[in-house]
């Protein structure tokens, strides 16, 4: 016969019954729950733990339970204490590199929202990238194709590359026009990035623009709001808040904030998918079994046809199929929502957005058809992943 499995998974996670109802070779039993409902005495029988990252699992959570497997289906993971875990013998997994190409998609919007604002000039910028990983060193070969001159910072990786192009973040701070954050949140150690943009950091910066899509403690946010008051050059684009899911409402209401969204840069349908799917992949390899749920079928086609009028001006041309494949200015119109309310209230506003985020497909999905294009849209347009039609 073959063993029981008993899986908890949060209620909000991509198919979730489709993914793990049936474990190849196993007798799946799967209990979908809300998140506050994800408690010690639900895991009294779990095998298998998955969650995203309203859940913080540690201690407090798993002793005394069975739970041998955890994972989120996030990128991010600091909610998780994987020094216990790896202590008590439960294997863990994330979904980090599930969600790049819905992050990148979100940064080129930014930066065409930016230049149609004339906040910038593209591609007359030098872009600070802090953090070349799996999305920042992405990002950092998109922006280097469209001509802009970026310079990244990662120390752990220039210590480990001799022959790596990098920069100590004094220079992104004395060369940049824009950073970019694109960091895990580490809170301690040599590579500890918890308010890496703080009071003296901010102080020395001499561009104009700072962007948060990594983790909101990566920037002290008092520093932050202070900063942007200082002077009416100093702008920000933020979609990582501190003390999430109570952003500082005051911060988003800045009249130089120029984007406030709700941790959503990676929510694109593709891209929650694909956290299910990194997911669901990491758990049959801990089992030893051949994964047979095929997540493509769990997404619908896109068919429609967004239809663009070409002007003279390529930035506005790639700017508008942008924003008719993300309506970000959706997004910041919710957040600046938030601005009047407070605690609880301003909590659940903020969770529940994001647990019901409207449908975003990825752009190479959705089609894109533009009118009386010149060469260079077309080129530029392939380069950042959209499909033309």
């Amino acid at each position: 016969m073959s063993p029981k499995l008993c899986i908890v998974a949060d209620a909000h996670i991509y198919a979730a019954g489709d993914a793990f109802s049936h474990i190849p070779g196993h007798r799946t039993e799967l209990h979908i729950l809300e998140h506050g409902e994800i408690t010690r005495q639900a895991l009294q029988h779990a095998d298998v733990l998955i969650t995203r990252s309203s859940t913080r699992v540690n201690a407090d959570l798993l002793s005394g339970t069975p739970v041998r497997f955890a994972a989120t289906a996030t990128i991010g993971d600091d909610h998780y204490d994987k020094d216990y875990l790896a202590a008590q013998g439960i294997a863990f997994a994330n979904a980090a590199g599930s969600s790049t190409n819905s992050v990148i998609e979100y940064m080129l919007t930014v930066l065409l929202e930016l230049h149609v604002r004339d906040i910038i000039s593209l591609p007359q910028i030098t872009l600070g990238i802090i953090g070349a990983g799996r999305i920042g060193g992405r990002l950092q070969h998109i922006c280097q194709s469209l001509g802009m001159r970026v310079l990244v910072n990662d120390p752990p990786r220039a210590r480990a590359e001799t022959d790596g192009n990098f920069y100590a973040l004094d220079e992104l701070l004395e060369r940049c026009d824009v950073l970019a954050l694109h960091t895990p949140l580490n809170r301690t150690g040599r590579d500890a990035t918890i308010h890496l943009l703080n009071r003296d950091t901010l102080r020395r910066f001499r561009g104009r623009v700072v962007i948060n899509a990594a983790r909101g403690a990566c920037i002290d946010n008092q520093a932050l709001f202070d900063w942007l008051s200082c002077n009416p050059r100093h702008h920000a684009v933020l979609d990582c808040w501190e003390h999430e899911p109570q952003p500082a409402p005051a911060l988003i209401a800045h009249p130089r904030m120029l984007l406030a969204t709700p941790h959503i840069a990676g929510h694109s349908l593709d891209g929650k998918a694909a956290n299910t799917w990194y997911v669901y992949r990491a758990l049959c390899r801990w089992l030893g079994t051949e994964p047979q749920w095929n997540v493509c079928d769990s997404l619908p086609v896109a068919t429609e046809i967004r239809d663009i009028h070409c002007t003279d001006d390529v930035w506005h041309n790639l700017h508008q199929a942008a924003t008719a494949l993300y309506p970000i200015a959706r997004d910041h119109a919710f957040m600046q929502s938030l601005a009047a309310q407070r605690g609880a209230q301003l909590a659940a506003a903020f969770n529940h957005y994001r647990r019901h985020y409207p449908v975003r497909r990825a752009w190479s999905q959705q089609g894109i058809q533009f009118t009386q294009a010149d060469e260079r849209t077309l080129m530029l347009a392939r380069t950042i992943g959209m499909k033309i039609v």
